[in-house]
């Protein structure tokens, strides 16, 4: 009898579900908390690069299978490249756009947290438009722990807590827990682990409920601007400010909102 040949197929490191203009992507290697190794990193890459090309999709929600969210790079690939300075940048280079990629989605993206976020894993968090977590969801950047400090994963958490939690972070490698990610700003909101899709849904039916192109324009914008001088952030605001007030949707907005009726959408 020959072996069934679906038998051998490996399992998908992304895991793509949609529902009613919300794509899920999970992470699906649970059983190891997630590693962003390189194959993982390039799929992630490929999916969220596939919803941001299709209009129907109007909010994306980054989730994990197994114990944990995501406990950062893999070590057992990078250790065996140790010597090997080229690879390494090229895992980081390719982590970083995958990163970078997030904030340009047209779609805003929302982190759905629960057990361990750490390292690369905590990066990913924060590089997500929101974040929602379990309460017993924590938070770690603990590279100097086993030598290597986590210079990547801060350059996103920095933008989310300040210099001061930042290098606390850094510098103890020590884990905190969802209330104080609450509390420091690196994540929105934290519920128990059973309301945590009813949390993160609070926000995509919201989301949903608004004009893509205003919300497609608002978030390019806001990512323009937000490390930009105080003047120049007001000239890129205020040039998408007048973009935004002459396409169709603003204009049904405001006639919706003076007639105290609901606004119909263009859906582009």
């Amino acid at each position: 009898m020959t072996a069934d040949p679906k038998s051998h197929t490996p399992e998908p490191f992304i895991v793509v579900t949609e529902q009613d203009g919300v794509r899920t992507l999970t992470l699906n290697r649970g059983d190891r908390f997630n590693p962003l190794s390189s194959e993982m990193i390039a799929a992630l890459d490929a999916a969220l690069a596939d919803a941001a090309a299709r209009a129907s999709v109007r909010a994306i929600v980054i989730a994990a299978n197994g114990r944990g969210f995501c406990a950062g790079h893999d070590l057992k690939e990078m250790r065996t490249h140790a010597s090997d300075k080229a690879w390494q940048r090229r895992l980081f280079d390719a982590c970083s756009r995958m990163m970078m990629r997030l904030t340009e989605l047209p779609q805003p993206v929302i982190a759905r947290v629960h057990g361990i976020a750490t390292a690369a894993g905590c990066q990913l968090v924060s590089m997500c438009d929101l974040a929602v977590a379990s309460d017993t969801a924590s938070f770690a950047l603990p590279g100097v722990n086993i030598g290597v400090f986590c210079s990547t994963p801060v350059v996103g958490v920095v933008r989310n807590v300040g210099r001061k939690r930042a290098m606390e972070m850094l510098l103890t490698g020590q884990l905190f827990d969802a209330q104080t990610a609450l509390a420091w700003g690196l994540v929105n909101r934290v519920v128990p682990a059973d309301q945590l899709d009813a949390a993160v849904q609070s926000y995509t039916d919201v989301i949903r409920a608004r004009s893509a192109a205003t919300i497609r324009m608002g978030k390019a914008t806001f990512y323009s601007q937000v490390e930009r001088p105080l003047e120049d952030a007001y000239d890129i605001a205020s040039e998408t400010m007048a973009c935004n007030m002459v396409i169709d949707d603003a204009s049904e907005g405001i006639d919706a909102f003076l007639e105290k009726r609901p606004a119909v959408w263009s859906g582009r």
